[in-house]
């Protein structure tokens, strides 16, 4: 049974953002679209309701906003297949269920511009860290429309878009240890958008070079640059081989990676990072470089679960 593309909805402007954003990619990758509200049993408060005059619904209104948004993207999207699902619990748990039939879960986060990037919630922050399958934040005035649409290819949609190119897919990797879901996701989503795949691998010098100045060897610097940039070609190359269609732009830079990525998001049309499974006395977490690429980025963020 195939996957599908899900968005989580909950009547926000950056949720409505997360949906159209969904609807986007469930097109790109020939796959189903389901819109999902979780219902969690709440009553508004007694002054509201006493100021409103009006016994508010919950059900009833997450049923029609399912439907109004439903049949918004359907007209944009004309032969997507749009499904709706109103579901009762809390929403992080409903989410992260819902996630294990997912091909990606789309969610979305409120921005403060983009100097400030997402300002994600704490039910966004629970299911990112908790998925199973790969999660993608999108802010409301995201540049998701800018993106190209390359349909026509071989698995992908039906005709060639006429929207301009923006962007690359930007990937950051960790190459101490490299995850194949999280190469196999970047070069999908290349792939499926004809994009280039600019992947950025973040080193540091060895301690050793801020204690000793006599370490600091132009020729024994400029061996290590090229050692890790042999590996990152190395890590690379089955999957060149198996997206020849995709161009890579490898980038091997000195420094914090969460910042060489927050940099490129500034061009790229979504940022690809990884999540491995991280336990603390509060429960799971993500790591340093995910938790700055998702405040700063100035692109949509695909956050791969992967070991």
């Amino acid at each position: 049974m195939p996957r599908t593309v899900i968005a989580g909805l909950d009547g926000s402007p950056e949720s409505l953002a997360a949906a159209e954003w969904a609807a986007r990619e469930a097109r790109l990758r020939g796959l189903p679209l389901t819109l999902l509200h979780a219902l969690e049993d709440w009553s508004p408060t007694y002054g509201l309701a006493a100021l409103s005059g009006v016994e508010f619904d919950p059900a009833s209104w997450a049923g029609s906003l399912l439907t109004e948004v439903s049949g918004q993207l359907g007209g944009d999207h004309p032969g997507l297949e749009i499904r709706t699902e109103q579901l009762e619990g809390r929403p992080v748990e409903r989410l992260v269920s819902a996630a294990k039939d997912a091909e990606v879960l789309v969610l979305g986060s409120r921005g403060l511009g983009a100097l400030s990037g997402f300002l994600t919630g704490s039910v966004s922050m629970s299911v990112l860290a908790r998925a199973e399958r790969p999660v993608v934040l999108v802010r409301a005035g995201e540049r998701a429309g800018q993106e190209q649409e390359v349909h026509g290819r071989e698995g992908y949609g039906e005709e060639a878009g006429d929207e301009e190119a923006h962007g690359d897919v930007v990937l950051g990797v960790d190459l101490a240890r490299p995850c194949d879901e999280l190469f196999a996701y970047a070069f999908e989503a290349a792939a499926a958008r004809g994009a280039r795949l600019r992947v950025v691998h973040g080193w540091s010098l060895p301690p050793l070079f801020g204690y000793d100045p006599a370490a600091v060897d132009p020729g024994h610097i400029a061996g290590l640059a090229t050692r890790e940039s042999a590996a990152l070609t190395d890590a690379l190359r089955p999957w060149c081989g198996k997206y020849p269609g995709v161009p890579v732009d490898e980038q091997c830079v000195v420094g914090r990676p969460g910042e060489h990525l927050t940099e490129a998001s500034a061009t790229a049309c979504l940022v690809v990072v990884g999540r491995r499974p991280r336990r603390s006395v509060i429960g799971a977490r993500l790591g340093p470089v995910t938790h700055a690429v998702l405040h700063h980025a100035a692109a949509p963020v695909a956050v791969v679960p992967h070991n």
